[in-house]
């Protein structure tokens, strides 16, 4: 891995042994020296011309030490020292400038303001911090995910160049922070769960069952995370129209093939839902803020529906780019995304799995190999959790099948008549040829002209039968071969005594 050091070595050992001598910093000193780190970043990057990303600028590590005094590099700051790692900073102003993020828009959004910290319901000891324009989540992840996530970056480029419409977290920057002997990685991500509308109810999915259940500590905060088990429980599944379904269904099986092809698994979706009818959106104070979106392909509906080129937002005022749905009588607004795809299914993995399975059954525990994973998640979201509606369609398929059942009965009683006369026809047909065969002095003549050899009077009972299933299978009868057009209902004899009237007297030749 390759490393741009952005200040002396010596300073940052100086600096280190000092660190020694300082306490621990607080939560706020700590967030302070985010900002401004992720600050100095971005404005040292915007010096550097732009070009296209090569493979070797996702391996690039920047360092630089940020002393309190400041230095000829940095600014003076009232934190304690800490040194800053900006990691593959040229892919990630790719990222994003494909997002639409302007360099003055990132900079007001991550240090105008102080952050704001959140809670976290999940069983990670990651801290959350959420920017005071509702834009930009900030987590704190583990060495082991920052070092996968650097490793996955070239995958992840090359994915949202296909697709920048997914349900997939948007990474806009990874950064590390050495501060007072504390050293704290970041990443800065989209929000996916607006503050300005009130969460009605809120779930971590994963589509499994082993300990998917809301913890009391969790159901006693005033907005709790509910899981898998709780859905079940307190929803029937999510309503969309056909369409939508057919749009978020199609955008999470393209997700979690490529979390699948990553070897990545244990993710979950997370899912807001707002209730419309209970009351009416409840407008925050960063109402203003929220209005002028900085981020495209961020909302939920604009990640699964509409083409890659459209070029601005389709999130309105009024519902920050929810997804409708209906659960019973109550109207909707569903946000929803992917979430934690950092864990690898890595050697600790196989082994927690393994455990798991001796004591539970294994199919049913979060943690398992990605292709399973991916198929159970997929499963449990699109039978259990969304459904789609079917009103109309079960009407008109009702109404085609009565028109289908009333045109097949008028059909039949159109064709019945038909039928009828055609058999009548066909009836009097056979009694005018009967009468021109029997009736009429002139017989013979009808016969060819060429005399009938002596095989061709043996009419085989079986050659009648053949005769006969072709004349009831035509309408028209073929009055240049009268003998096979003879019905089963003339008898014997009168076969034989029209041979004998017919035939002509065998020749002396004949043996």
């Amino acid at each position: 891995m390759s490393t741009n050091t952005a200040d002396g070595v010596g300073r940052g050992t100086k600096a280190s042994r000092a660190s020694k001598d300082h306490k621990k910093p607080t939560a706020a000193a700590l967030k302070g020296a985010i900002q401004l780190g992720i600050g100095y970043a971005v404005g040292n990057l915007s010096s550097k011309p732009d070009r296209d990303v090569l493979m070797q600028d996702f391996s690039v590590v920047e360092s630089v030490f940020l002393p309190s005094e400041g230095s000829n590099l940095t600014p003076a700051h009232h934190f304690p020292d800490f040194r800053l790692k900006t990691y593959a900073p040229l892919a990630f102003r790719y990222f994003r400038e494909l997002f639409g993020i302007k360099p003055d828009d990132y900079l007001y959004s991550m240090c105008n303001e102080p952050l704001i910290e959140l809670s976290n319901p999940g069983a990670s000891s990651s801290w959350f911090y959420l920017t005071s324009d509702d834009e930009f989540i900030i987590k704190t992840v583990q060495h082991k995910e920052a070092e996968f996530l650097q490793k996955l970056l070239p995958g992840y480029y090359m994915n949202l160049n296909q697709n920048p419409r997914t349900l997939l977290p948007k990474f806009y920057g990874l950064y590390c922070i050495n501060c007072g002997g504390v050293t704290v990685r970041v990443v800065v991500m989209n929000n996916v769960l607006p503050r300005a509308i009130k969460m009605h109810y809120k779930y971590d999915l994963k589509g499994s069952s082993y300990k998917r259940r809301a913890s009391r500590k969790e159901r006693a905060k005033s907005s709790p995370t509910f899981k898998d088990l709780d859905f079940q429980e307190m929803h029937e599944g999510l309503h969309f129209d056909p369409d939508t379904y057919n749009a978020l269904m199609k955008t999470l099986q393209r997700d979690c093939r490529v979390l699948e092809s990553f070897k990545i698994m244990d993710y979950s979706l997370l899912l807001g839902i707002h209730v419309l009818n209970r009351k009416p959106l409840s407008r925050g104070s960063r109402c203003d803020s929220r209005k002028g979106q900085k981020v495209l392909y961020s909302t939920a509906l604009e990640s699964i529906q509409g083409t890659v080129k459209d070029p601005e937002p389709v999130a309105d005022d009024d519902t920050l780019g929810g997804i409708p749905a209906r659960h019973k009588d109550e109207s909707l607004l569903i946000f929803l995304g992917i979430i934690d795809i950092l864990q690898s299914y890595r050697f600790i993995k196989k082994v927690e799995h393994s455990w798991k399975a001796l004591v539970h059954d294994g199919d049913t525990v979060s943690v398992h190999r990605p292709s399973f994973y991916a198929d159970r998640f997929l499963k449990f979201m699109g039978s259990t959790v969304f459904k789609k509606l079917h009103p109309l369609r079960g009407a008109s398929s009702k109404r085609k099948r009565n028109s289908l059942h009333a045109m097949k009965s008028a059909s039949q009683e159109f064709l019945s008549p038909q039928k009828e006369k055609k058999e009548e026809k066909k009836a009097q047909s056979m009694d005018n040829l009967d009468g021109n065969f029997y009736g009429s002095s002139e017989q013979p003549d009808l016969l060819p002209r060429t005399a009938l050899s002596f095989e061709s009077t043996h009419v085989d009972e079986d050659d009648l039968d053949n005769s006969e299933d072709r004349r009831d299978s035509s309408s028209t009868l073929a009055l240049d071969d009268p003998l096979p057009s003879l019905s089963r209902s003339q008898s014997d004899s009168e076969l034989d005594v029209y041979l004998h009237h017919t035939v002509a007297p065998r020749p002396p030749s004949w043996t």
